[in-house]
């Protein structure tokens, strides 16, 4: 999760996410049922009984996506994918789903276990509404969260990338080329014209008058074509780092420091001297730890004198490290799932290097240049 989300707690062992967006469309949601929704549909109820109960429709309504998304997570993990997080935004939610999915099978599963559950949902809501018939505010709860999971599992169906029904057209076209990069490239062009599409009708909505829907199909579409380029780009990185090591775009030099060094020393002499972004800590002939900016970031200015590296530092039986053969593919995927800008690299228990994300860019580009 980014440092803005609010933790709201784990399902499974999932770390359960609000990004602050969300209650804005929270917001709205519970505007729209309560003052024009639930007023048509059960007319006669007091004021305070339409916002109370469309409150609690819409965060029912963010319960079922969280099961949307846990139904991904669970076939994720099935597949021994792991899953970082599920987090709420203003579209609805997103399990951040840690690599790509192993074969075609295991995508397809993936992608439409969120919409089975949707559609699951839709159901029970439908066949709760005969028993709950003489309870208004429970009836109303009822309808409108089964046509709501039923919509939602409609429209995650469109085939664009990277909805989850572009992610079964993937599956299905991976299946058929066996081609992993021709899919996505397939699916993500599907999907960048049924982005346009929604972009094109939003406006046309718009010129006719109808304001607020046609800017939120438009703002959809907008936000589906990012997320389709996205993709895209990461699979053409991907593409052009495949088949590459650690050992091609690491540095082989590391700047060593003295643990005892004073903080205040380190920056003039290193970081802010020669540019260093890691220093490779030592005491005698031991290396000990690892030392960033980051590292140094926290510690107030006034303490940089009386602050040694050894006590700021990241003992070497914490640092994350890569093999000099490891695919980079899978050293870029190893940053991003642990947020970091930079790894060790050792081979047979000793130091040899250390990649960057400023390395891995640097490579990218001389291949792009040899391409």
């Amino acid at each position: 999760m980014s440092k803005h989300t609010i933790s709201i707690g784990r399902i499974l062992g999932i770390p359960i996410g609000v990004d602050p967006s969300w209650f804005l469309i929270f917001a709205l949601l519970t505007w729209m049922l309560a003052a024009s929704y639930f007023p048509v549909e059960f007319a006669g109820w007091p004021t305070a009984q339409y916002w109370v109960v469309g409150a609690i429709t819409s965060l029912l309504l963010f319960g079922s996506v969280i099961l949307h998304e846990l139904g991904h997570s669970v076939v994720a993990l099935r597949y021994k994918i792991p899953v970082k997080s599920i987090t709420l935004f203003v579209f609805g939610g997103v399990a951040q789903i840690e690599a790509e999915p192993p074969s075609a099978a295991s995508e397809f599963w993936i992608a439409i276990a969120g919409p089975v559950v949707s559609f699951g949902l839709a159901g029970v809501f439908a066949l709760l509404q005969p028993l709950v018939g003489r309870a208004g505010p429970v009836l109303a709860i009822c309808r409108y969260l089964a046509y709501i999971n039923g919509t939602l599992g409609l429209f995650n169906l469109v085939p664009g990338f990277p909805l989850d029904g572009g992610r079964v057209l993937r599956a299905v076209v991976w299946g058929l080329t066996k081609s992993l990069r021709r899919a996505t490239l397939i699916a993500g062009t599907v999907g960048r014209v049924i982005a346009f599409s929604m972009i094109l009708i939003g406006v046309w909505f718009i010129l006719a008058g109808n304001l607020a829907n046609g800017i939120w199909i438009a703002f959809i579409g907008w936000f589906l074509d990012s997320a389709a380029v996205s993709q895209l780009q990461a699979q053409r990185v991907q593409g052009l780092l495949s088949g590459h090591r650690v050992a091609q775009a690491m540095r082989g030099s590391c700047v060593t420091v003295p643990s005892d060094s004073s903080v205040q020393s380190l920056v003039d002499q290193h970081i802010l001297g020669t540019g260093q972004r890691c220093l490779v800590v030592q005491r005698g002939q031991e290396t000990v730890g690892l030392l960033t900016p980051h590292n140094i970031h926290s510690i107030p200015k006034d303490q940089w004198l009386t602050t040694t590296a050894a006590q700021i530092m990241i003992p070497m039986d914490r640092v994350r490290h890569l093999q000099p053969s490891a695919p980079l593919t899978s050293a870029m995927q190893a940053m991003d799932r642990d947020g970091v800008n930079q790894l060790p690299v050792f081979d047979d228990g000793r130091m040899v290097g250390i990649l960057s994300r400023e390395d891995l860019i640097t490579y990218l580009r001389t291949i792009e240049e040899l391409s």
